[in-house]
């Protein structure tokens, strides 16, 4: 799998170097340093990799569930074995905290089962004829799940071994076979993960690693004829031109975000305080569920900014090897964009409550209070620590300057008054609404949803188990 740190990709249940004789290099975002080189694959490759897919997803289909969950059983129970060094390597490629990326694996084992079981619960429906008018009794409907065939998962950094579980586990245990493409900075955390279902015996064929570069193979892949089903979780970007490509076949796309958290007047604000920090830096901000500004009534915005503060001067900054909540971000560009918004946003008369500042790509945490319309920082994604503060005379400023983003993912919603709480919620354009507390991806069996520019479809375990199927009916004629 691997031969001093030039790991090959996984096609056909075999480790693999490309014919291309070209590698990726991996460099650590903390240590400034190559950690690794993943194969650089060709098309060629990849349409063997499709072709391996369609051939064994025809057996793998026709398993029973029982059957196919015991690999996955195996999967899990084999990831928490590996546990320490998948984590090691998140840490070292991702920049995640050691302790963060080893709660992360050992979520993805959770998530592995309870997948598994909900699966195995999930029950097909029979309709009579007769209850339609003019129907017949002699005429019954079976409505079944099948498989879609070939599933391309496609995941991100932040998250590289729990959000490319949370493609594969549904894909699988519905009986598709997968083509998984793990973002190139999270390739090897990948690629260890894949190493444990190998572990646990999956048949060959059933899931194919294609590392490349995107020029190469990215559009390659979406658009190529052998896939059915697209599952892509980054940029809104990459995930629009995603969707021209792909042509007439599912799509779910998990995309950015730009999550409000309303303060009303009547708000406890040590409790909102509390959830917005959390919310805003766990990571470096580097997740598209993190808070991303705070539209707070102007009558109480002193005291939220003077409790923020005092929050934000206490977190950790360093390194993930100390579990800092303030890590250095995944790469000098991301770092140049984070630090571009907050030089413009002082630029155009915003306050610097704390922070600005900045050594190489680790970005202190930063709160930005006065900010405006205007100020790019109130509308473009960063995901970096930085929380801009937009002071708001009324709940209907508030909604209507949350609706004006071209994201709708989540947000928060932070008041005493649970009508007025549910009054906001149901106006919001977003996915889904947290109310006192702060957004997050999960419970993972909850629905997880974008709308606007930060996604199409559902996912969550069931909605994930139902987006990798499709319904198919068989009538009987009865006699």
């Amino acid at each position: 799998m691997t031969t001093s740190n030039t790991y090959k990709f996984y096609l056909n249940g075999e480790w693999r170097e490309s014919s291309s004789g070209e590698t990726i290099e991996i460099p650590s975002p903390y240590l400034h340093e190559v950690i690794g080189q993943v194969q650089a694959i060709t098309r060629g490759e990849v349409d063997e990799a499709i072709a391996s897919a369609k051939e064994a997803q025809k057996s793998w289909a026709e398993a029973s569930l029982q059957d196919r969950a015991k690999y996955l059983y195996k999967w899990a129970d084999e990831l928490v074995n590996m546990q320490d060094e998948i984590a090691d390597i998140i840490m070292k490629e991702v920049g995640k905290g050691y302790k963060d990326a080893k709660k992360e694996v050992v979520r993805t084992a959770d998530f592995i089962r309870y997948t598994i079981e909900e699966a195995l619960h999930m029950h097909g429906e029979s309709m009579m004829g007769d209850s339609f008018p003019g129907g017949t009794k002699s005429k019954l409907a079976i409505i079944q799940r099948a498989p879609l065939g070939v599933v391309l998962a496609i995941a991100p950094f932040n998250y590289p071994v729990n959000l490319s579980a949370a493609k594969l586990a549904p894909a699988l245990i519905m009986g598709n076979a997968v083509i998984f493409k793990p973002a190139t900075q999270g390739a090897i955390s990948g690629i260890k993960m894949v190493e444990a279902l190998h572990k646990a015996g999956l048949p060959k064929g059933l899931v194919n690693v294609a590392t490349g570069r995107g020029s190469v193979i990215g559009d390659y892949l979406v658009e190529h004829e052998g896939i059915n089903m697209v599952s892509f979780t980054g940029g809104t970007n990459t995930g629009k031109h995603l969707a021209k490509k792909a042509s007439m076949i599912p799509l779910v796309l998990e995309l950015g975000g730009k999550d409000p958290g309303i303060v009303r007047e009547d708000a406890d604000l040590q409790d909102a305080a509390n959830h917005i920090v959390s919310g805003a830096f766990s990571y470096s901000g580097q997740r598209c569920t993190a808070i991303k500004r705070v539209l707070v009534h102007e009558n109480v915005a002193d005291e939220l900014v003077s409790l923020l503060k005092a929050q934000v001067a206490e977190l950790s900054v360093g390194s993930p090897e100390q579990d800092s909540t303030i890590v250095p971000l995944i790469d000098d560009k991301s770092a140049d964009f984070v630090q571009g918004l907050v030089d413009d946003a002082v630029e155009n008369g915003a306050t610097i409550v704390i922070g600005n500042k900045r050594e190489r790509n680790l970005i202190y945490p930063t709160l930005i209070d006065h900010v405006t319309e205007e100020m790019k920082v109130a509308w473009e994604e960063p995901f970096g620590p930085i929380l801009p503060i937009i002071r708001v005379s009324s709940d209907e400023q508030a909604i209507e300057i949350a609706n004006k983003s071209e994201f709708g993912l989540q947000a928060s919603v932070f008041t005493k008054d649970i009508n007025k709480a549910f009054a906001i919620a149901n106006k919001i354009e977003t996915g889904s609404v947290q109310i006192n507390g702060r957004t997050e991806r999960g419970p993972d069996h909850f629905p997880f949803i974008g709308v606007k520019g930060s996604g199409m479809g559902a996912q969550g375990i069931r909605k994930s188990l139902e987006s990798m199927t499709r319904e198919k009916v068989t009538v009987l004629n009865l006699v």
